[in-house]
């Protein structure tokens, strides 16, 4: 695929959020549809449960939590562990979102999240806003706690656009 190609097809700020429906950590099915028109949604893919970058990433958001939610804002994160894997993650590290599992990567290959040097899968948080569109995408592999911080500046945003 040629780098223009590649890139066209790439999601942007601006764009409608593609749908999803993967089991949660806790037995439910979450769609991104469940959230539209009432809270916005935190969407974060993570490479894997309990490594050390992942782990701070996940316990920044919990962290952070009942900011997120005072903005009526949902935070959802993704890899492609099983459930049960992400049971063990979330109970070990009390966090209080729900963890997804996209074990086929489907979801993470319809949000064209790159992988690192090929091999790692990316560490990418799109902010979605209560219609459905992509208010903001933050991407670094190596910056785990800094998504929080990005994720928190883009919500402002979107408040201060509401008005």
């Amino acid at each position: 695929m040629s780098p223009d190609k590649k890139s066209k097809n790439r999601i942007k700020a601006g764009d409608k959020a593609p749908n999803f429906v993967l089991p949660s950590h806790s037995g439910d099915v979450v769609s991104l549809r469940d959230f539209l028109g009432s809270k916005h949604v935190v969407l974060f893919f993570y490479p894997r449960d309990n490594s050390p970058g992942c782990t701070a990433e996940a316990c920044g958001f919990r962290d952070n939590y009942d900011e997120f939610d005072r903005k009526g804002t949902e935070v959802l994160d993704i890899s492609s562990d099983q459930t049960e894997s992400h049971e063990r993650f979330s109970s070990g590290n009390r966090l209080p979102f729900k963890l997804l599992s996209d074990e086929g990567g489907i979801v993470r290959k319809l949000y064209h999240v790159p992988k690192t040097l090929g091999l790692i899968s990316g560490r990418v948080t799109y902010v979605i806003d209560k219609n459905g569109i992509i208010r903001h995408i933050f991407s670094s592999q190596f910056g785990p706690r800094k998504h929080v911080e990005e994720a928190l500046k883009a919500l402002k945003s979107i408040s201060d656009k509401e008005g």
